[in-house]
């Protein structure tokens, strides 16, 4: 049955203002099969003819590729269904009107039960595959499956939904839920579920290879699935027979057309992001916890090996009559599948496929949050499409031809202005812009008038995003309307074929490693070593040779709590006389600000033992009234403890503004004035580690390193001077501490 596309209300259309430049004929086409209620003065006779035509238009022998990842994949294909509603009209979107519809999925997803999983096992990312999975959910495969009626299939559905979303808690989980996912719906529910349905799904909890605290039900079912496919054995990633034949059969079973939904690799990966400033850190989630403040620059998708593809989805690609990049997360979702050369060459190489671009309505906060090109907070269009070709080897050549992007106009205001209250600002399409790049704009009403009305919110309608795609084929196949054929040869910016990126190791092995190196040290209390181990795994580019400078992790009573305030706050730091990082009792009741002060004092451990002496003393004579002297003497080299090198350690300390003595090269000291603050070489360092590693740590060096969000030429020379010595610090840490090489 298809979707409903008529309007309950009525959306009036203003009058465009000039700058906002003419609309093409496909796009008032799609407008008016949008909004078939609207009004008849704005809308010719022959387009509205042409309107009804396209409502009649049917293409289910259309072959169909979309790519992409999370929920805006998921939506598209056939409505959120992480939404309580959902299943209350399941059978909508894409896999309705296309029926021949290849779903292909990133996996590099690394957060929540996920990444909990990633920790342990040899896998890729689930999450956003289980997200499409039910998504893709069709009545007449229940039908067939179970000898059921539509009816009745829309009541499945509600089930399948609520056992494939459910969430143990952290604690205390309840594993009877595991072996049995039945029970965690209510009594009436379960007995309407197929027996041979019930009995695959306890098969399936009860050989989950994990605990199920904290995790997605569906998670676990699905990688039960795929691990039981690959004999049980989690020494190795699964390869992608195993990773298919388990995604399948858990299709199978709840009304998924198998093969539909395919894997982008089955080689598991993680995200390396570059921003502005210079910062390289990895992981995906982190990019919308550690708020940067700074525009990605760069984005890298670093796999375990060389990124295996299927043969289905290459030849899904080849043999697409459309090719659909979904709207979503740019960074985390779209392009690390874009990447993956294989993927990206059978797109280009595609030359009669229709090939699209779905923009986002909304910024994604650490990711299209701040203009690349202004600074601002505001993202355009065209900055979407810049993003592709900075990051995406090769650049937009032949990745899509059109750019399906919200009608702005037509969204109220208010709606706009409560969002935009809440931090969350749309993407405005900048026509002229992505025009003269070479791509032809399609704007169309991609919400829910009906959804807007309840629930005022603005979301992608799924019927809605269908409609639009197939009444841009209804143009291309039926009109031949030549600014459909538009396609990009400019790549101005485009990202060169660069080297292969260094092979990053299986999550859970760095784990595996990095509690072998914990294992040989002391922690009091116990939690300590807990709260290292997630510190350790939310900020994995913490080397394991990082842990190997510090022998104990302790908390220090207030009474036993000696460290001087006179030049910090910090309640945690690293004491190179017994080679202990010791906190503050206070810290244990701010889990949040233990976590950071902890992060601090195991930056310190990084110097180690360097130092034979300091002091603070008058300066010397010839120097202003008041002028101090900060000193300190270098341990000889064998003497040392530290992670840095002689080299790495000079060139630290003449960054952190030290100077060393002509006279003796192992004495470095620094002139301050009467009233000048400081921050001394250590925890200069350890404040510095922790910033890099995790913005929302180390908080007093936003305001140090401040500098870098102006360009040097707006500064005054010394302020240009100091940023660029700020600068060097950054790539320092990026390139010594941290090991991100330029590539």
């Amino acid at each position: 049955m298809k979707p409903n596309h008529k309007r309950a209300g009525k959306i009036s259309r203003p009058i465009r203002k000039p700058w906002q430049g003419a609309r093409s004929p496909v796009e008032d086409l799609v407008e008016a099969v949008m909004n078939t209620d609207m009004d008849s003065s704005r809308v010719s006779p022959g387009m509205r003819m042409l309107a009804n035509k396209a409502l009649q238009f049917s293409s289910p022998k259309t072959r169909v590729v979309i790519l992409g990842g999370g929920t805006g994949l998921s939506t598209v294909v056939g409505g959120n269904a992480q939404r309580a509603d959902w299943a209350r009209m399941p059978f909508v979107g894409l896999k309705e009107e296309f029926p021949n519809l290849k779903v292909v999925v990133c996996t590099t997803d690394d957060g929540g039960s996920t990444g909990r999983l990633l920790k342990i096992l040899p896998m890729i990312g689930i999450g956003d595959l289980r997200k499409s999975c039910v998504s893709l959910i069709r009545s007449e495969n229940l039908q067939s499956t179970y000898r059921i009626s539509r009816e009745e299939s829309l009541n499945l559905v509600q089930s399948i939904q609520r056992i494939f979303n459910y969430r143990f808690p952290e604690k205390a989980a309840d594993a009877r839920r595991l072996a049995d996912p039945l029970l965690v719906l209510p009594v009436r529910q379960r007995e309407a579920v197929p027996g041979k349905l019930a009995a695959a799904l306890r098969s399936l909890g009860a050989r989950a290879p994990v605990k199920p605290a904290s995790h997605c039900l569906g998670n676990l079912l699905m990688t039960s699935a795929v691990f039981q496919a690959a004999k049980g054995r989690t020494d190795r990633p699964p390869g992608m027979p195993e990773i298919q034949k388990g995604l399948d059969a858990v299709a199978r079973l709840i009304g998924v057309t198998p093969g539909s939904l395919l894997p982008a690799t089955s080689t598991p990966g993680q995200l390396k992001f570059r921003y502005a400033n210079g910062v390289e850190v990895l992981g995906q989630s982190k990019s919308a916890s550690a708020r940067r403040n700074f525009p990605v620059e760069r984005l890298t998708a670093v796999f375990s090996g060389s990124p295996v593809v299927s043969k289905e989805v290459l030849q899904s690609i080849r043999e697409a009559d459309m090719i659909v990049i979904a709207p979503g997360s740019v960074y985390t979702s779209i392009i690390p599948v874009l990447q993956i050369a294989q993927i990206a060459e059978t797109i280009r190489a595609n030359r009669k496929a229709l090939k699209i671009l779905g923009a986002n309505f909304w910024i994604q906060e650490g990711e299209t949050d701040i203009s690349s090109r202004t600074g601002k907070q505001e993202f355009c269009v065209s900055e979407l499409i810049e993003a592709y070709d900075h990051n995406v080897p090769g650049g937009t050549r032949d990745l899509f031809q059109l750019v399906l992007s919200a009608n702005l106009e037509l969204m109220p205001g208010n709606i706009l202005r409560n969002y935009a209250l809440e931090g969350k600002r749309p993407i405005h399409l900048d026509r002229a812009r992505v025009t003269a790049m070479g791509f032809q704009p399609v704007e169309a009403t991609l919400f829910s008038p009906d959804q807007l009305k309840q629930a005022h919110v603005i979301h992608h309608d799924a019927g809605k995003f269908a409609l639009a795609l197939r009444t841009i084929l209804f143009a291309r196949k039926t009109l031949h309307w030549s600014d459909t054929e538009k396609g990009s040869s400019k790549s101005p910016g485009a990202a060169p074929n660069r080297r292969k990126s260094p092979h990053s190791p299986l999550p859970c092995r760095y784990m595996s490693e990095i509690e072998r190196t914990l294992s040989s040290r002391m922690f009091r209390p116990a939690s300590l070593k807990k709260v290292l181990l997630d510190l350790a795994w939310d900020n994995r580019d913490i080397l394991p040779e990082h842990l190997k400078y510090f022998r104990a992790a302790k908390v220090i009573s207030r009474k036993a709590w000696h460290r001087s305030t006179d030049w910090d706050n910090v309640l945690g730091f690293y004491d190179p006389e017994d080679q202990c990082l010791k906190v503050h009792e206070e810290l244990l009741a701010k889990p949040a600000r233990l976590r950071e002060d902890l992060l601090i004092a195991l930056g310190e451990s990084l110097l180690g033992k360097y130092i034979a002496g300091r002091s603070m003393r008058e300066g010397r004579a010839g120097l202003y009234p008041g002028a101090r002297l900060y000193e300190i003497r270098l341990r000889p080299v064998n003497q040392r403890h530290s992670y840095l090198n002689d080299e790495q350690l000079r060139t630290y300390l003449n960054l952190a503004r030290m100077t060393p003595d002509p006279r003796d090269p192992l004495c470095w000291h620094l002139y301050l004035n009467s009233t000048e603050g400081f921050l001394p070489p250590g925890l200069l360092f350890g404040l510095m580690y922790a910033w890099y590693l995790d913005n929302a740590c180390g908080r007093i060096m936003e305001y140090e390193m401040s500098l870098l969000r102006w360009p040097p030429r707006a500064l005054l020379p010394h302020q240009a001077k100091e940023r660029a010595r700020k600068q060097a610090l950054v790539n320092f840490f990026r390139s010594e501490i941290f090991r991100h090489h330029e590539k």
